[in-house]
């Protein structure tokens, strides 16, 4: 009898934990062999596989990938000021041409995009100096310059919500780290301050729905987080992606309360606004550890939901700064669904960059993005 329990348990673990790890295993290891192919198709000019239709001479100079070691981490899309002004930064050290663009960036969906890319650049700065065993003066970037740039200018908001958004991201990148609640108590003290500084901003209160988050804000408190976002900018993309996990099961909530909570914004959506996109990201916030069946993103709640991203996309004005963010899961969701050529356009509006969910929640997000580019340019 006891042979009998120990054999059905080992069945029991070899099917619950052993099996889908080694599908899981599988399913990597062919994207990477789609991602390694895809590398070495586009060579070293990038020119090798045409993003363009067959026989579409005006594709140009940008029809071809981009090679993986050039993919922009930093980035969801284009934004040429805000690539320029961090060259200059990680270069010179000086935080100036990153507070001069964010000082005149009125736009509220590219003010929050703005930030979060300086925030995360500045994160990954200092991350590459401490993993390679950096020193006060060995004069490699450690994200100095957003110090500098608090400590010269500390009545600057935009250098308030930059370093607020930082904090964040520093907590988040080692949740079991014994600082991990200190660090966003402070970013939370942060936000107050930039609040100060912009009262009419939403950006600071869309930072601490992060920060509800992980500091678990009772409902309550993040529905008051949540109403200071709204009565600044109701129809905020931006605003929206960041509440939207506090509400998943992951967090704080439920499937059935993030779904809902997606389906009420879509429902609410202006003419160009990009809130019927939500509800796709509400379905990847709950995708099942086995992903990869096409019949599961051939159902009806998915291909409803890719079918609101597409509306939403080709409804939006062409130069909305989280428009890529909505081309970057819907290039998941589409390869998924065996969906090659509509994958492919979206190759088209976002190649070159990967700073986005879903590449940013894997271990190498460029080599991830690639695996999927490639799969959906050799299916077209």
């Amino acid at each position: 009898m006891e042979a009998l329990i120990l054999l059905i348990a080992l069945t029991a673990i070899f099917g619950v934990v052993v099996l889908p790890a080694l599908r899981r295993r599988r399913e990597r290891q062919e994207f990477e062999r789609a991602a390694a192919q895809a590398d070495a198709a586009t060579g070293p000019a990038g020119s090798g596989i045409s993003l363009g239709k067959p026989g579409d001479a005006a594709a140009g100079p940008r029809a071809g990938l981009v090679p993986v070691d050039q993919l922009d981490v930093r980035l969801p899309g284009p934004d040429d000021p805000l690539v320029e002004a961090l060259d200059e930064v990680r270069a010179s050290g000086d935080w100036r041409p990153a507070g001069q663009l964010l000082a005149i960036t009125d736009d509220s969906e590219l003010r929050w995009q703005r930030v979060q890319s300086l925030a995360g650049a500045a994160a990954m700065e200092l991350a590459g100096w401490r993993a390679a065993g950096g020193t006060p003066d060995d004069g490699r970037p450690d994200a100095g310059w957003l110090r500098r740039w608090r400590g010269e200018e500390p009545r600057d908001p935009g250098g308030a919500q930059v370093y607020a958004q930082f904090l964040v991201w520093q907590a988040m990148a080692d949740p079991g780290a014994a600082e991990y609640r200190i660090i966003l108590e402070e970013a939370r003290a942060v936000c107050a301050e930039a609040t100060e500084l912009a009262p009419d901003d939403p950006i600071p209160h869309i930072v601490e729905l992060a920060i509800a988050r992980g500091l678990d804000y009772s409902r309550e408190e993040f529905d008051a987080v949540w109403q200071r976002v709204t009565e600044r900018d109701p129809q905020h993309m931006g605003g929206h992606l960041a509440a939207l996990p506090y509400l998943s099961e992951k967090w704080h909530g439920s499937r059935k309360e993030a779904e809902g909570f997606a389906a009420a914004a879509a429902g609410a959506a202006k003419p160009g606004s990009l809130l019927p996109a939500l509800p796709l990201f509400a379905v990847y916030d709950h995708l099942p550890d086995l992903q990869h069946s096409p019949g599961m993103y051939q159902g009806a709640v998915v291909s409803d939901a890719i079918e609101a991203a597409q509306f939403a996309l080709t409804h939006v004005r062409d130069d909305h700064p989280v428009q890529p963010h909505v081309h970057h899961l819907l290039l998941c969701f589409l390869v998924r669904a065996e969906r090659y050529p509509e994958a492919a356009e979206q190759v088209r509006a976002i190649d070159g960059y990967v700073g986005a969910i879903p590449w940013v929640d894997g271990e190498n997000p460029a080599t991830e993005y690639a695996a999927y580019r490639a799969i959906a340019i050799a299916g077209r």
